[in-house]
């Protein structure tokens, strides 16, 4: 397995930044050492995603936890660099009629991962051990099938090869209120604030009462709950894709620098005009002049 990616002490901003220079006074960590490091941690990404391409690994990882937990944004970072023909985001909405006739599990089984692929869920099928069950979306009949079938599930996926990374984001609940309050005051978030969001502001304890029941079924010695602090998102990120990083066996592939082939050449061919195509106004600088024949 490569070495893990916060441990080289040449690279690493844990070892080469000293602590009272890593973190501003609040104890977040500062913008410039965060961006360094979660540059560098997606490098690393873009390594393991190719490990698990030329490997053909099968990778499943979940992300859970409470709304504005910032599992979305985590996921984001992890993708940021990577392709989405190896990585894949799945974020399943409202099942349809159809889909809630059918055995639970089978709309998620539809997106597990082919031989060299790693999918990401932005939550999971533990929906029905959190939302649906606080919500009353499902029996309790249902619910209690869940419980006994999902551990189950599990195995059967690791059994098949398949390699499942589970991750709970934490929130506290002030700081879930504050986030919550942030997507009211942001034209650009409150898409983000639904009605289930703010029915889970009612409802904190019995969320916690049912997050709690599920880890007692599902937080198994085989297939484990990994716990983010997700508090501060900056810190959850780089904790989260450092810990991913570090869930999977691989080496590091990446080629070196390739050199460019000369450009083709040939006298004889003639672009079209440009001045023939339908350009796109250019409010932001300016779009080339008709003489500027190598424009393509």
């Amino acid at each position: 397995m490569t070495e893990h990616p916060v441990l080289p002490a040449e690279e690493s901003v844990l070892t080469t930044v000293d602590e009272g220079d890593l973190y501003k006074s609040s104890g977040k960590i500062k913008k410039k050492h965060y961006k360094r490091e979660l540059e560098r941690l997606q490098e690393e990404l873009v390594r393991l995603q190719m490990w698990v391409k030329e490997q053909g690994l099968r990778v499943v990882v979940l992300f859970d936890g409470r709304d504005a937990a910032g599992k979305g944004g985590t996921i984001h970072r992890i993708t940021r660099r990577t392709s989405s023909r190896v990585v894949k985001v799945v974020a399943l909405g409202k099942p349809t009629e159809r889909e809630q006739s059918q055995w639970y599990f089978q709309r998620y089984v539809e997106h597990l991962p082919a031989a060299g692929e790693m999918v990401l869920f932005d939550r999971s099928w533990y929906n029905r051990a959190t939302v649906e069950r606080v919500m009353d979306f499902c029996t309790d009949e249902e619910y209690q099938d869940f419980l006994r079938s999902a551990p189950e599930f599990e195995r059967m996926l690791m059994r098949s090869g398949i390699i499942l990374v589970k991750y709970w984001f934490s929130v506290s609940d002030e700081e879930q209120e504050r986030r919550f309050q942030q997507r009211s005051d942001d034209p650009k978030r409150r898409w983000k604030l639904s009605p289930i969001d703010l029915e889970a502001q009612e409802r904190w304890v019995e969320y916690s009462r049912a997050k709690d029941a599920m880890f007692t079924y599902t937080d198994t010695s085989n297939s484990p709950w990994h716990v983010i602090n997700a508090d501060v998102k900056k810190h959850a990120r780089l904790n989260c894709i450092s810990h991913l990083l570090s869930q999977i066996d691989y080496k590091d592939i990446m080629p070196g620098p390739t050199e460019l082939p000369d450009r083709q050449q040939d006298p004889n061919y003639e672009r079209p005009a440009i001045d023939g195509q339908n350009w796109v106004p250019a409010l932001y600088g300016s779009n080339p002049p008709t003489t500027d024949v190598e424009q393509s």
